[in-house]
């Protein structure tokens, strides 16, 4: 899928449409766990300076079955240096498929509604809601959403970001 096909890239549009003076930096790196982010956070918070940070991972971290605990510690992290360095936080949160398991699922879930309520931060629960059980909007892979998703995708997240711009 084309990188302007995106939920990023719609949300960058709808922020120029809205005139709302925020730039978008798309830090994604595709593939990557929350070990990955955690090593790189520090030097994109000093770098960009963000007012407001979006973290969408831990969707590699539960496809290759890594321990929940850990992805929570890399996640809370996340969140810590970013509002150390004055940003306000978004997590989305991201589902598993059934097969990994109800107690992984469960588990991996939690972790963001949890992390939310500890630090504070805004809450997607599921940046899939309303759409995931539908084959028709993913690629060949089944995991990955097709671009015709992404306008949904960039909607859930206007929902939650919208009241957290000034």
């Amino acid at each position: 899928m084309a990188p302007d096909r995106g939920w990023v890239a719609l949300l960058r549009e709808r922020l120029k449409r809205e005139r709302l003076d925020y730039s978008v930096v798309n830090a994604s790196v595709s593939g990557e766990t929350t070990q990955g982010g955690l090593g790189r956070i520090d030097a994109l918070l000093a770098k960009h300076k963000p007012r407001l940070v979006i973290l969408e991972l831990g969707g590699n971290d539960g496809l290759r079955g890594l321990p929940v605990a850990q992805m929570k510690e890399n996640l809370g992290a996340m969140i810590e240096r970013s509002q150390k360095a004055g940003a306000r936080v978004l997590l989305l949160g991201v589902r598993m498929p059934p097969n990994y398991g109800p107690q992984y699922t469960r588990a991996f879930e939690a972790v963001f509604e949890e992390l939310a309520a500890q630090y504070r931060a805004a809450l997607v629960p599921s940046l899939m809601e309303g759409f995931g059980e539908d084959p028709e909007l993913f690629q060949a892979d089944r995991i990955h959403p097709s671009a015709q998703a992404q306008p949904r995708m960039a909607e859930l997240v206007w929902k939650a970001l919208r009241p957290m711009l000034r």
